[in-house]
């Protein structure tokens, strides 16, 4: 994301799995998309509390083209629940391009992310109605999704793309010879509601804030409102997961690890569950139909950020983790410690210790647990604290109390013996509270 946008894509794009370079050319096939200029860039997030940030062309409008299909797949799964839409539609990837005339072994579209089964999808929504109750219906929930902010609607997009879309007339055939529609269907008008489904315009800050509905389950950030089921998310999750990607989903999944759905128009919703949504657009594409730019950046930010789906949160030191306890959680944090110190509880101070905890954090007295289980004389727990976790032996209190004064103090003699072997040896860091806490070791706990 830093730099001039307008360089050279190779320079933006020095990985390609694939071994070959990727293709730098704005999607024409629908010819309206063959008008945006190559140097447009923008990346917008926003965070499951509502945060905002958002770089470059982040107000220029663009069509969500397939980035629309798990948006409505969550819509039908919302209204229908997931046995009922999964009666028409399968779960696996294709394996094959988006645009295909292949079903599955039982004659289903694969998934919601190929154009077969979000034609079929699409009939799912308000049957029975007609397409302008439905395309309200849609746009109204997107609309709720966004918190109010931009949806519009490019008609010229929609024009050109049902002028232009021959091999989805030739799916919309098969599926219909094929009885994968809900009886009663009208194939050319469910292609038409499928057109301007994908003819729906977003900016990058009305969307990001579509995907962070998505990683707050449901709820969106800006307003509050509940607007999809639980149950409809994480089935939307699960599949851009797994097939929001066209050829590229396995790719994606190994190496960025986060659920995502790409469009022909440049943009790249993309999801890190119960932290924010991210859109990023740039209208240039590799040859399997995914923004060049948009890949390049979400390829940077897992190696910058531990947002990887298996990243170890806990014990990756490596990587930044902006999902770091506040302060009302690191209050409650040395209270849980301290606490567990004050009562011997050397279970739960082992928990603490995998989990990744601080056990050398002060209260605000600077008090440590080393302290309170030397004053208390658990000397269970003070061997524990300097044999598993290695702290600091001589941390000082406010009043400059080591915990070896605490032990005398009170008269815990075996405290005493155990903290004088470690005082003998122990040579305080340069910065006692943080240098080396990254080397410790958990083997000696489990």
């Amino acid at each position: 994301m830093h730099g001039n946008p307008q360089r050279n894509l190779k320079d933006h794009t020095r990985w390609c799995y694939t071994g070959q370079a990727p293709i730098q050319e704005v999607a024409d096939y629908i010819p309206q998309l063959a008008k945006f200029s190559p140097d447009l860039w923008a990346v917008s997030l926003c965070t499951v509390d509502g945060q905002r940030h958002t770089v470059g062309d982040s107000k220029v409008p663009f069509c969500l083209q397939s980035c629309v299909k798990p948006l409505k797949y969550a819509v039908a799964v919302h209204d229908h629940g997931t046995e009922y839409v999964h009666s028409f539609i399968g779960k696996e990837p294709s394996g094959l391009r988006f645009n295909k005339l292949f079903l599955d072994e039982d004659d289903k579209p694969h998934n919601p992310m190929v154009n077969a089964g979000a034609i079929v999808c699409t009939s799912l929504i308000k049957q029975g109605e007609g397409n302008a109750e439905k395309f309200d219906y849609i746009m109204n929930f997107l609309k709720n999704m966004a918190g109010n902010e931009y949806v519009g609607f490019s008609n010229a997009t929609f024009q050109s793309e049902r002028e232009s879309g021959d091999r989805n007339f030739a799916i919309g055939y098969y599926l219909k010879e094929k009885k994968c529609f809900p009886e009663g269907t009208d194939m050319t008008s469910v292609l038409d509601l499928y057109f301007q489904l994908c003819s729906i315009e977003v900016t990058c800050e009305s969307a990001s804030v579509m995907a962070a509905t998505l990683a707050n389950g449901g709820i969106c950030p800006i307003t509050g409102e509940r607007v999809l089921s639980p149950e409809a998310v994480r089935n939307t999750l699960s599949l851009m997961h797994s097939c929001g990607m066209y050829d590229f989903s396995g790719q994606f999944a190994f190496h960025v690890g986060l659920p995502a759905k790409s469009g022909v128009a440049g943009g790249i919703l993309l999801v890190v569950p119960n932290v924010m949504g991210i859109v990023c657009w740039s209208p240039p594409l590799d040859k399997l139909g995914n923004s060049v730019r948009g890949i390049q950046f979400c390829t940077d930010l897992v190696e910058h950020f531990n947002f990887h789906n298996y990243d170890n949160l806990r014990h990756f030191a490596k990587k930044h983790d902006p999902r770091r306890e506040g302060g009302d959680q690191r209050v409650k944090s040395v209270i849980n410690l301290l606490f567990a110190a004050y009562t011997g509880d050397v279970s739960a101070l082992r928990r603490f210790a995998l989990s990744s905890m601080d056990m050398e954090q002060k209260d605000y007295d600077s008090r440590t647990a080393l302290h309170v289980a030397a004053a208390e004389g658990h000397s269970e727990v003070v061997r524990f604290l300097l044999e598993a976790c290695r702290v600091n032996p001589v941390p000082r209190d406010r009043w400059g109390n080591t915990p070896m004064d605490e032990a005398l103090h009170f008269g815990h003699h075996d405290v005493v013996v155990i903290l004088q072997q470690y005082n003998d040896k122990y040579s305080p860091p340069v910065d006692a509270g943080d240098t080396g806490r990254a080397e410790k070791s958990l083997d000696s706990l489990l």
